[in-house]
């Protein structure tokens, strides 16, 4: 059984921007044996709408941690790979997993979004634990990193560092 909380998988990767990795291919979001981390029932976004009851299931497989996001009819999953560490979301249609372009984290609206506002859930009570538990997200708001083309990390940044243009 893995030891690190899934969505602590997300602040490592804000914390280790030196992390880099290839992308993996699977035939489908639902294959494998499953271990159930977790169910919340909460809300979620889908591209900056408004929020909308969903149930979010956290489940192990392998070396991975698959976030099922069922919002009314549509299911949204994203993948957090150990090694190597990385986010990808299921392209449904093209049935293969893409790699996201960045996750935030917003501490004030207990928030984590990936892709911007493509996806949103709100956890508020596990997002106040880790911001409490955690030094590096004490006294922050927000949490972002950015994935380059090739999956791999090339920034991270927390509250104002993130609207910094570093040209």
């Amino acid at each position: 059984m893995n030891s690190i909380h899934p969505i602590q998988r997300l602040f490592r990767l804000a914390l280790a921007s030196a992390l880099g990795s290839g992308m993996a291919i699977c035939a489908s979001p639902l294959a494998g044996h499953a271990e159930v981390l977790y169910t919340l029932q909460t809300k979620c976004s889908i591209k900056g709408g408004s929020p909308l009851p969903c149930t979010v299931t956290a489940e192990n497989r392998g070396n991975a941690t698959f976030y099922l996001h069922q919002i009314g009819a549509t299911r949204k999953t994203i993948r957090i790979t150990d090694k190597p560490l990385r986010m990808t979301r299921w392209v449904t249609g093209k049935e293969w997993w893409e790699s996201l372009q960045g996750a935030a984290a917003r501490f004030s609206t207990d928030t984590i979004c990936f892709n911007g506002r493509d996806l949103c859930v709100v956890n508020p009570n596990y997002l106040r634990s880790v911001q409490i538990n955690n030094i590096s997200t004490q006294n922050r708001d927000l949490v972002k990193v950015h994935f380059g083309s090739d999956g791999r990390i090339n920034a991270s940044c927390y509250d104002d560092g993130c609207g910094v243009n570093l040209k």
